[in-house]
């Protein structure tokens, strides 16, 4: 029970296969107190993935781009906890015009639009969640390896690299306050918004043959213990950091990948 009497705020779940969902069935099942957050139309389907985990929670609103919904979250979670220990950043989108090999042709307003729905919102929901996180705190992003080129991944690929610039940088300033910020770089895995990039099949098979320790992009379970491992305090001494959960693909993938 690592998380025992913890309050975690989870994004990102849409569905039951979401990494998201895992993150926040496992966190229950160490003890945590839950709430999730969605917005239009996707809340329906958060609100009945919400209902399938083993303590049924709220679905708050929280539209990332929108100024009046972080502020709407920073009071709804004041009134019902007073205090947050731990958030999980699992919040990305890139227009279709700007994935599946269409870098050179991508326009600027997507390529911005994928920076700030998916890098500069972790710098956002942390400003909104300050005021109630205190000295131990934590927040974690899911993250896919930024330090090379991937194919399809393009613009995409470029904001999560952006991201991992961002968890620097708070690392940075959230530290003197007793706030670690950190990162989950996840392997593949078969959820509704991976299924939306095109050729995510092809890029995914990569994993299955040459990780060493294998990967099953169906199974979320390793990424959502590393995530519920760096909500703990049992991480109390590590920020800043990027961990990959991946079957050590990183380690070796990019040159067998390329030959």
């Amino acid at each position: 029970m690592i998380l025992q009497g913890k309050r975690l705020l989870i994004t990102g779940v849409i569905t039951k296969e979401s990494i998201a969902f895992g993150v926040a069935e496992r966190a229950q099942r160490e003890g945590a107190e839950v709430l999730l957050t969605s917005f239009g139309r996707v809340r329906r389907l958060t609100e009945r993935a919400a209902a399938r985990l083993p303590q049924p929670v709220d679905v708050l609103e929280l539209d990332i781009n929108v100024e009046e919904d972080l502020k709407g979250l920073t009071e709804s979670l004041r009134e019902r906890w007073g205090a947050v220990d731990g958030v999980l950043h699992a919040i990305a989108y890139a227009p279709e015009d700007a994935l599946g090999g269409r870098f050179m042709t991508a326009p600027a307003q997507s390529a911005i639009q994928a920076f700030q729905t998916s890098a500069f919102s972790l710098k956002a929901l942390a400003e909104a969640l300050l005021p109630l996180m205190g000295s131990g705190a934590s927040i974690v992003g899911l993250d896919f390896d930024a330090t090379v080129a991937w194919p399809i991944y393009d613009w995409m690929g470029v904001a999560k690299a952006a991201l991992e610039s961002v968890c620097r940088y708070l690392a940075r300033d959230l530290g003197p306050s007793g706030i670690r910020v950190n990162l989950v770089s996840a392997g593949p895995l078969g959820t509704v918004a991976a299924r939306g990039i095109p050729g995510f099949d092809q890029l995914a098979s990569l994993w299955g043959a040459q990780a060493p320790l294998g990967w099953d992009t169906s199974d979320p379970s390793p990424v959502a213990d590393a995530v519920c491992m760096l909500m703990s305090d049992y991480a109390r001494g590590i920020s800043g950091e990027i961990v990959h959960v991946d079957g050590g693909f990183h380690a070796i993938g990019a040159a067998l990948a390329t030959s």
